[in-house]
């Protein structure tokens, strides 16, 4: 039996005016898989990511998310099942600086930027238990003001969780944090990723040492097109990895988890 497809895209391009922004790019991912999203700043990684969201459509090719094809289906409701971290998010949230750590947690339900539904008993019961999960329930009545940068990442995650989660899309998750609060970050992220029915991961780096051992598979990405896919242990390589970056890279494991030097000066 064929595995259940998440994500498909097939010879997708994005331009905008005379930029190509994506080219020609061919993207299958499974249900069981966690991928992590590999580039340089302006790579064309958040496009990709907008892409599967259904925030920017592709000029050519066609996209596939959770088994329905983009432009055939309410991209409403489908985001319902699609929980999305991101700085982009969280710059949204500016525009509710009191909202408190429940209040942005329980609007996860309707995939909206504040709260404008009714809430039921079960809803506000669901979200508790969630801040209590990601060890924030000591902010729950707390506005987002006064949080700290760990503090905002982990209710953007609990409010991910808040829906029908089946695709958590990660955009650079730990831009921001401290050491403690991105290995926090990361930590949390691993346990929630070895529950049962977990979604599937779609983790966006350009720090390698971000790399959770629950991470199974790897597309890196230069200048809008894929240098090269595939599961971890095929494809992170030295050579993928210069290739990318294009700096001459030491790569080594601790942990479980990869970590990069850098073997020489640049000139």
């Amino acid at each position: 039996m064929s595995k259940e497809t998440v994500i498909t895209l097939n010879d997708v391009s994005v331009r905008r005016g005379e930029k190509l922004l994506l080219k020609n790019i061919s993207w299958n991912v499974h249900k069981g898989q966690n991928w992590a999203i590999l580039g340089l700043n302006g790579a064309g990684k958040t496009t990709l990511l907008k892409i599967i969201t259904c925030y920017m459509w592709p000029t050519l090719g066609s996209v596939d998310v959770l088994g329905y094809r983009y432009g055939k289906v309410n991209v409403h409701e489908l985001r319902k099942s699609i929980g999305w971290v991101s700085n982009s998010l969280d710059q949204q949230l500016q525009s509710h600086q009191n909202d408190t750590a429940l209040e942005i947690v329980l609007s996860g339900k309707y995939a909206s930027v504040g709260l404008y539904d009714s809430i039921t008993e079960d809803d506000n019961h669901q979200a508790m238990e969630l801040l209590k999960k990601f060890d924030i329930q000591h902010i729950t009545n707390e506005p987002l003001r006064v949080f700290s940068q760990g503090e905002r990442k982990k209710v953007l995650l609990a409010r991910a969780w808040m829906s029908e989660l089946k695709l958590l899309i990660l955009d650079e998750p730990c831009a921001g944090l401290d050491i403690y609060s991105r290995e926090e970050f990361l930590n949390t992220l691993e346990k929630m990723t070895k529950e049962e029915n977990a979604p599937t991961i779609v983790f966006v780096t350009h720090h390698i040492e971000e790399i959770i051992p629950s991470i199974t598979d790897l597309l890196f990405i230069h200048s809008g097109e894929v240098v090269d896919s595939g599961t971890k242990e095929q494809v992170l390589t030295e050579e993928n990895l210069e290739q990318t970056f294009r700096v001459p890279l030491n790569l080594h494991w601790h942990n479980e988890r990869p970590w990069i030097s850098v073997k020489a000066k640049l000139l």
